[in-house]
């Protein structure tokens, strides 16, 4: 009996087999993508490595533009915690999407037409509503009736404030200082200028993350415990005691 498997019509029809296409950049697609690359790059000096340190930079000018930027300290205002020479990393994003700046933050801002033109940084004391006042009868600050101890961040040796004040921060702006009393030109100084020392909320930059250089010093900026039980504005007690 002959056994042999009989070719059928679709057999006959089907061409010969041959070796599968196994390269997924020989297609229309592939030599588009190629094609586009070699018209970008032709008028380029250095070709592809030109291109590539083009996109490169793009992305870190969009990067400093929108989301963070380095920022040097420029003086001794926040020592010791931050010294002269010191790169902080400034979350360009941290007031971006509805959250605002608070008591303890340390920010970079806008200082042109109240502190000078240029960028400063400072901690932020009060914020709008704040009733804030120097001192206490222990020496302290205190912001809506809570006595703030700052013995945490402020310099070594340093008093919170010689300069007396009592002043009631305005919505939208903000009361701040540096962490070197002694050596800073913060919003005391400013008291009778225009604005009463207070910065808008609008000229903040961002808050200071982290220090990223010198390496050896490098850390994460974190908000001090020292004003988690100060009182929000209105309440009962942010006319009480010294706590």
């Amino acid at each position: 009996m002959d056994t042999e498997a009989q070719p059928t019509e679709r057999d006959r029809s089907l061409p010969p087999a041959g070796p599968e296409h196994t390269s997924g950049t020989s297609g229309p697609e592939g030599r588009s993508r190629s094609a586009l690359l070699s018209h970008l790059t032709a008028g380029l000096p250095g070709g592809r490595i030109t291109l590539t340190l083009l996109l490169c930079l793009l992305f870190v000018l969009a990067l400093n533009t929108f989301v963070a930027r380095p920022f040097q300290i420029p003086s001794g205002s926040m020592e010791h915690g931050l010294r002269v020479g010191d790169r902080v990393l400034v979350n360009k994003l941290a007031y971006r999407f509805g959250a605002e700046p608070r008591r303890g933050d340390v920010i970079v801002f806008d200082g042109t037409g109240y502190f000078g033109e240029a960028d400063y940084i400072k901690r932020v004391i009060g914020v709008g509503g704040d009733h804030v006042v120097c001192c206490d009868g222990d020496g302290r600050i205190r912001v809506n009736g809570r006595s703030v101890d700052e013995s945490g961040f402020l310099f070594p040796g340093d008093s919170p404030s010689t300069v007396p004040f009592d002043v009631r921060v305005p919505d939208g702006r903000l009361f701040v200082l540096g962490d070197h009393r002694s050596r800073s030109s913060d919003s005391r100084d400013h008291l009778g200028s225009p604005g009463g020392g207070m910065i808008p909320a609008d000229d903040v930059i961002g808050r200071a993350d982290g220090i990223v250089w010198p390496l050896g010093h490098a850390t994460r900026l974190h908000r001090p415990d020292a004003y988690a039980r100060v009182p929000a504005t209105g309440t009962n007690a942010s006319e009480g005691g010294h706590g």
